[in-house]
């Protein structure tokens, strides 16, 4: 994997999905910066993750000036958090925006025409190296560049490349899916394990239950 310095605006629930991600691989890039306002995300960042080599602030320009910048903030803060980050960003860095709503086309416009923009829908799995995150190249952006950022972001999970206009109907499926179910997973779970099911059984069936109900819809 080329050697990397990677910049996350926003520290909150999709960054940490990230963190987990790299750690389960031991990927550590040689630099890492991730920007937050709130110093108590940083603190909490820093005991979870204490060997990923991180770089914690509170300067967003900081983290834009890396080679891959992830934008990990909430849609309504991201016309101002482009605004700030515009004039620090090299011309070869890729935005990764890993919020919905948020268009390629506004993303790059509010970044002065930037070409390498990418949005993302993470899922929860991909904390654990098996996410399903589809994703939005813009127009312009080079079939190497595409082929590079694929093989570097399947550390994450599957990566499909999809239109843009069908990342909204994904965050609702395989984004919010998962927070849909977690507290009838959790309690399926926990009734198995009353009735004498140990942890591996339950998955065994709980795995085997799901994949043969998917071919009745």
């Amino acid at each position: 994997m080329r050697d990397l310095t990677l910049g996350f605006i926003g520290g909150g629930r999709i960054a940490r999905i990230f963190l987990a991600a790299f750690q389960n691989k031991r990927y550590v890039p040689s630099r890492m910066v991730i920007s937050d306002p709130d110093s108590g995300v940083l603190e909490s960042l820093q005991r979870r993750f204490p060997d990923l080599n991180m770089v914690l602030t509170a300067d967003s320009s900081l983290a834009a000036r890396q080679d891959m910048v992830f934008l990990a903030v909430h849609p309504p803060a991201m016309e101002a958090v482009l605004q700030q980050i515009g004039r620090h960003i090299s011309e070869k860095s890729f935005i990764i925006s890993l919020a919905p709503k948020f268009r390629l086309e506004k993303i790059a416009e509010l970044l002065g025409g930037h070409p390498k923009v990418v949005r993302m829908i993470p899922n929860a799995a991909s904390w654990m190296n098996k996410g399903f995150n589809p994703t939005a190249f813009a127009p312009g952006m080079s079939g190497s560049d595409k082929q590079f950022l694929a093989e570097f972001l399947r550390i994450m999970g599957e990566m499909p490349e999809v239109e843009e206009d069908k990342l909204e109907a994904y965050a609702i499926l395989t984004a919010m899916g998962p927070t849909y179910f977690w507290f009838q997973f959790n309690e399926l779970q926990r009734l198995s394990q009353s009735f004498g099911l140990t942890d591996g059984e339950f998955k065994t069936g709980f795995r085997e239950m799901v994949s043969g109900t998917i071919g009745l819809l």
